[in-house]
């Protein structure tokens, strides 16, 4: 009941003071390229249900809808300035609607790609599945894309085991910092 409160209080104060910056960020994927500005992806959320997540396109339209981690060459496929947009993790602001929605948290396991059979196998076997997925995690900021996927659900599991309001706000500092830092992402 705290966790989600918190979430839809910071979620609306987000949504105010980066109402500007998220403008510009669609103003300039629409000037460097063609289609939505907004991408929807199908994700895996509690429970494996699938529901749609919100990013910034930063991948041109017709990209395949795989892992970065799996693709041959994922910078082929970024438009212009997808690099820092990714980087700064601005590509992830429209996910402030998926935690509004409720189908996401600020803080839990990153949401599954809905063909991540491997990973949601291991998340389920470890009880991770349970939790509502998070725009930021322990995972991410223990690694974030250079962890592999059993790693990954090692932190997520911990995350599970020593879950509480104040570690979620100790993972949201850490976030912040390994933004600012651009440490841990991939193409």
């Amino acid at each position: 009941m705290i966790k989600r409160g918190f979430d839809v209080v910071l979620a609306v104060v987000l949504m105010i003071l980066l109402g500007l910056p998220m403008l510009l960020v669609a103003a300039f994927i629409k000037a460097v390229s063609d289609g939505p500005v907004i991408f929807w992806t199908d994700r895996v959320g509690i429970n494996n249900v699938i529901f749609r997540m919100a990013k910034f396109r930063t991948m041109k339209t017709g990209t395949p809808q795989v892992a970065t981690h799996l693709m041959k060459d994922p910078g082929a496929w970024h438009i212009p300035g997808a690099e820092f947009l990714r980087k700064s993790s601005l590509d992830e602001l429209p996910q402030l609607y998926n935690v509004l929605k409720g189908d996401m948290s600020f803080v839990g396991p990153r949401p599954a790609l809905f063909n991540q059979d491997d990973l949601v196998a291991l998340r389920t076997a470890r009880g991770v599945h349970a939790l509502l997925p998070g725009i930021t995690g322990w995972a991410q900021v223990n690694g974030r894309d250079d962890l592999s996927i059993p790693d990954k659900v090692s932190f997520d599991a911990a995350y599970l085991r020593r879950r509480s309001f104040w570690f979620d706000i100790h993972i949201l500092f850490l976030t912040a910092l390994k933004v600012m830092r651009k440490e841990g992402v991939q193409h």
